[in-house]
């Protein structure tokens, strides 16, 4: 009997608005001193309203317009209840049947596979949620002392992607990740730097019998925090089902962590549902008409937004290897380092005359391989360097 992988993505993003989702307390993922970034909204004092921040609903929207989502014109917030010491309020105020953005795609454009490129992976829903604080574990000779609780990250908008579940492998859950990461720091709305836990990737995997359309019994990995994360842990899942499978048991439906050193999947809890967190409309906060058919009347202009995107980085690539004659392998460093591109097209436009593609090809060698290799041993940045 042969077995298919069947995979979708949850990935939260912290958004890089000055201040929280629902008070003035600064957004500061960088501040050392615990519990500075913190006032009564964001700690659930009796009696304290939120008020949601405006930026951080349009950077979630840009990323919509990017990804081709429907941004519909109603949309509001909900309370997701559910007891955990780094969320002071006892719920969580995020999402549930009305998001921001519903619908589109992103194809795996960082793919050195022509085919593969040409893939795209459609989205089910991207809606705003605020973060959870940070718990700190403290041990004394391997055994836990104390547990201690940060609030600062309590607050901090949080952009939450689901995909549907279209994917069939670890390589294409990594080159989605990957190519998402960029597209959030091409538009600067999230540095996503994913060892800092600016960006978080769950993954759900479910394996059915080949050419059936019913889903098998789903498993959820989450909080991985690295790319090779993300690919590992989901063939190793998928592996583990398998196996379970074939011996003609059944999957249980949980929630497993990842444990890298071990390079094995083990669990957590049982996995909730949404009947488990009991959502209900945020009392708090009013609806958000996002925009109007009308000239007034609407919190955006979705047109003027829409026109102020910047160049997608899979445009980006198509355009060098298009321009350049680029492998998709040269036009990958590129569009991941936009400091590099820049120096690249001043290079090619000094070439003037000498615009063809072996003197292209030289000044891409000696910047990608002879400069950065320079660059790297003396730990120099490009604003230091003296070319």
């Amino acid at each position: 009997m042969e077995w298919e992988p069947v995979i979708g993505l949850e990935i939260h993003a912290e958004l890089r608005t000055k201040t929280k989702m629902f008070c003035s307390c600064l957004n500061d993922p960088e501040e050392k001193i615990p519990n500075k970034n913190i006032c009564p909204v964001c700690l659930a004092h009796p009696g304290t309203l939120p008020t949601i921040n405006k930026k951080a609903v349009e950077e979630v929207i840009k990323v919509g317009l990017a990804l081709g989502s429907k941004i519909p014109e109603y949309s509001k917030f909900d309370r997701k209840n559910y007891f955990y010491p780094d969320l002071p309020k006892g719920y969580q105020i995020s999402q549930y049947d009305e998001p921001l953005c519903k619908g589109g795609a992103l194809p795996l454009y960082l793919s050195n596979d022509p085919e593969e490129r040409k893939k795209r992976i459609q989205i089910t829903r991207v809606h705003l949620e605020e973060d959870v604080g940070k718990i700190i574990h403290l041990t004394s000779q391997g055994k836990p002392t104390a547990t201690l609780i940060d609030y600062n990250r309590a607050g901090i908008p949080l952009m939450e992607l689901v995909t549907e579940p279209v994917m069939h492998s670890g390589r294409e859950a990594r080159l989605f990740a990957q190519g998402l990461q960029l597209l959030l720091r091409t538009l600067e709305v999230s540095k996503a730097n994913m060892e800092e836990g600016e960006m978080r990737c769950e993954v759900n995997i479910s394996l059915h019998q080949k050419g059936q359309e019913k889903l098998g019994t789903k498993v959820e990995i989450k909080n991985l925090n690295s790319f090779r994360a993300v690919e590992q842990a989901t063939d190793f899942e998928i592996e583990r089902q398998r196996e379970i499978l074939e011996k003609g048991e059944n999957v249980v439906q949980e929630t497993r962590g990842w444990d890298a050193k071990k390079g094995i999947t083990y669990h957590q809890r049982l996995k909730e549902g949404a009947q488990d967190y009991r959502y209900l409309p945020e009392p708090d906060l009013p609806p958000l008409h996002l925009y109007s058919r009308e000239k007034e009347g609407g919190l955006f202009l979705l047109e003027e937004l829409r026109k102020a995107l910047p160049e997608l980085p899979w445009e980006k690539k198509d355009r060098l290897m298009r321009e350049y004659n680029l492998t998709s392998l040269q036009a990958n460093l590129l569009i991941t380092e936009e400091k590099l591109l820049d120096f690249f097209q001043e290079v090619v436009k000094e070439l003037g005359a000498k615009k063809s593609s072996q003197f292209i090809s030289l000044a891409y060698n000696y910047l990608a391989t002879d400069l950065k290799g320079i660059m790297e041993a003396e730990r120099m940045s490009w604003e230091e360097l003296k070319i």
